[in-house]
């Protein structure tokens, strides 16, 4: 007779041979067949099958014939990991293009919001209607330190007192446990510019016990690119907080180069111990508002109004013409005012694509960079407008690609279709990679690219179930033909989109299929590590 032990044991294998049956039985969601895998870690691509149940990749074989509610033959194509963009403003389009089909259509899966130091404030409220919105992609989001101190001293170009760092170090801990994945400073722009190091330092070491990122568009891309690449690795050492260098890049031609001492600083800074990485988008123009990347700092404290008021002011004016023109020459516009190229403008939507040159030349002044300077404070009276700034040099855009510390990120938006001029990164970032760095200049192998826009943005976010093709992990893939993988924004006409993926995938459903977008809305709102940590 059997005691109740054996009983018990039977009993088990029993209900654990059913239930290994059952799940024999139950049929995968979708399978990809014949599929060339590039897993996201680095390693050497592989063929294999890949089956997907609910919004989970179950099974990766070398072939899966078990029943499937879809089949799909990939026919010896790449299917990747979705890539993660960690670095965009989508919040300026998300809402009106839900889908954001200008990243889907590249193998985006997940977007990265509140970089560069801006970002809602308070931030749950934007978490909450991002989560009730049907999308298409995943989305997580910074706090930004720029907008954290507008909305307690605004745009005041001084320290803040004890009482106003205190009410920062609040805000920064609220919206970390709503879920920020870290806080990101933008200390070229107003009113970040006017913060010095320590009170950086201090909201930071708020982040740190959360396990956040830092993210920063540095102080300065051109002439004092050495010292802002040392306060931005400072920022981290001290506030105890991991740090990225968002969009790296060395602007104007007198610069150029000067990368060689960039990634030896962050180099150094690793072998240290200290964990510094980098960003970067394949192009060699930036983009950003005319105003912000042409007038001085100083200048626009307080505000638009504040600084048209200073305009009229002749002193003042001609001081903020002198650094304008410094800026043309030297810096953001590469010597030549045509390189300075409207990108979008709510005041006059017909200046879209114009140049800085060409808008000179309307006004009626010859084209030098006095004039252009002239026109620079015209814009900034009138409103301001977008711009797209061609400044760097591809020499300093490869050896930045190339460097193992180096992630991909766009930098872009969400736009509306065919609305004004806006920079291509929004619409090719991910696939230029692939076409030109991977298969046509042969930069990158295929597996290291991948892993730059999948499994190390991933890891850099604390994303365990994203990045990497393996069951267990969230099925986000990106399926692609790396023959043709094409990025077709150009800066002439940037609404174009990507080619060359076939099918995009998000937790488990397929999103893009064949040229067009699909019904399914499965996209997420991601949160960071500190989420729900209400003790903390």
């Amino acid at each position: 007779m059997k005691s109740r032990r054996q009983l018990t044991i039977i009993a088990c294998c029993v209900l654990f041979s059913l239930g290994t049956a059952r799940a024999a039985e139950t049929p995968y969601d979708l399978v990809l067949r014949n599929a060339r895998v590039v897993d996201g870690t680095g390693n050497p691509w592989y063929r294999a099958d890949i089956a997907i149940r609910g919004d989970v990749i179950a099974r990766i074989a070398p072939s899966i014939d078990e029943p499937a509610t879809r089949v799909v033959d990939i026919g010896g194509l790449v299917v990747a990991p979705g890539f993660i963009d960690l670095h965009t403003h989508a919040m300026r389009g998300i809402f009106l293009v839900p889908t954001a089909d200008n990243y889907v259509r590249q193998g985006v899966t997940t977007i990265m919001e509140g970089p560069d130091g801006g970002s809602p404030v308070p931030l749950k409220p934007f978490l909450d209607k991002l989560a009730a919105l049907p999308k298409s992609l995943n989305i997580g989001s910074f706090i930004g330190q720029g907008s954290v101190r507008e909305a307690v001293i605004g745009l005041a170009n001084r320290p803040a007192t004890a009482e106003e760092l205190e009410r920062m170090r609040g805000i920064v801990r609220d919206g970390m446990r709503d879920g920020a994945f870290g806080m990101s400073t933008g200390l070229f722009y107003v009113p970040g510019n006017f913060t010095p190091l320590a009170e950086v330092v201090e909201l930071q070491k708020v982040v740190a016990p959360f396990r956040g990122l830092h993210t920063s568009h540095m102080r300065d891309e051109a002439s004092r690119v050495i010292d802002s690449v040392k306060e931005t690795i400072a920022i981290g050492e001290q506030g105890g907080v991991p740090t990225q260098i968002s969009h790296h890049k060395i602007i104007g031609k007198s610069y150029w180069g000067k990368s060689v001492e960039t990634l030896k600083l962050v180099e150094e800074a690793r072998a240290r111990g200290f964990d510094a990485t980098i960003d970067q988008y394949p192009y060699t123009a930036s983009s950003t508002s005319i105003g912000a990347a042409l007038l001085p700092q100083w200048a626009q404290e307080g505000g638009h109004q504040a600084t048209v008021q200073r305009l009229k002011d002749a002193p003042v004016r001609a001081k903020i013409k002198s650094a304008i023109a410094d800026s043309i020459r030297d810096e953001r516009g590469g010597g030549d005012p045509a390189n300075i190229v409207v990108s979008i403008c709510d005041w006059d939507a017909k200046l879209a694509g114009k140049n800085l040159a060409e808008l000179t030349v309307a006004r009626g002044q010859a084209v030098n960079i006095d004039n252009a300077a002239e026109t620079t404070m015209w814009i900034v009276e009138q409103g301001n407008c977008g711009g797209v700034f061609h400044a760097m040099d591809e020499q300093d855009l490869q050896r930045i690609i190339r460097h193992p510390a180096t992630m991909i990120a766009s930098d872009g938006t969400v736009p509306i279709f065919g609305l004004g001029a806006p920079h291509p990164r929004s619409y090719g970032t991910l696939a230029r990679v692939l076409a030109v760095y991977v298969r046509d200049k042969k930069i990158l192998t295929l597996e290291d690219a991948v892993r730059k826009m999948s499994s190390y943005p991933a890891a850099r976010l604390g994303l365990t179930d994203r990045g990497v093709l393996k069951p267990g992990m969230k099925a986000d893939i990106a399926v692609f033909d790396p023959a043709t993988v094409k990025d077709m924004a150009t800066f002439e006409k940037p609404h174009q989109y990507a080619v060359g993926f076939p099918y995009v995938i998000v937790n488990g459903k397929i999103v893009y299929e064949n040229g067009a977008m699909t019904a399914e809305r499965p996209g997420r709102v991601l949160y960071g590590p500190g989420a729900g940590f209400a003790s903390r």
